[in-house]
């Protein structure tokens, strides 16, 4: 799988939250059991049965096209930046946003992520999660 795509759980999280847009990726599955990924190449050719909208096909959304769609949908905004030794990633209405990270306890740190790729799979997964409990 290409690590610019949002893995299969947040996806899946995703089109149970509404999201439903056409994407350069889609996980799929021919039984039901075992969900394998397919980008736009692979996916067209697949038999017509497996389309966009079945209950056998998950749009894998872009992190970037993830990003916008809770932005525009839910009015949550998103940057990650390179702090002094690691990817901290922020979520909020502009123009307050809040680290979403662990805070290192005993202390007012924050623990960020080791990688840019980390710190966006984190916050596509908070992201989830504060749409999930509002």
């Amino acid at each position: 799988m290409n690590k610019d795509f949002a893995p299969y759980q947040p996806s899946l999280d995703m089109k149970e939250l509404g999201f439903d847009e056409p994407c350069f990726g889609y996980y799929y599955t021919l039984n039901g059991k075992d969900w394998k990924f397919a980008d736009n190449k692979q996916y067209d050719s697949l038999d017509e049965f497996y389309n966009i909208g079945s209950m056998f096909t998950i749009s894998a959304p872009l992190y970037q096209q993830a990003f916008r769609w809770f932005r525009k949908k839910h009015n949550l905004n998103v940057f990650i930046q390179n702090g002094t030794s690691s990817w901290m990633a922020f979520i909020g209405n502009t123009p307050s946003y809040i680290p979403f990270v662990d805070e290192v306890e005993g202390s007012n740190e924050f623990k960020g992520h080791n990688t840019y790729e980390e710190a966006e799979l984190e916050c596509l997964k908070k992201l989830i999660e504060i749409v999930k409990n509002k």
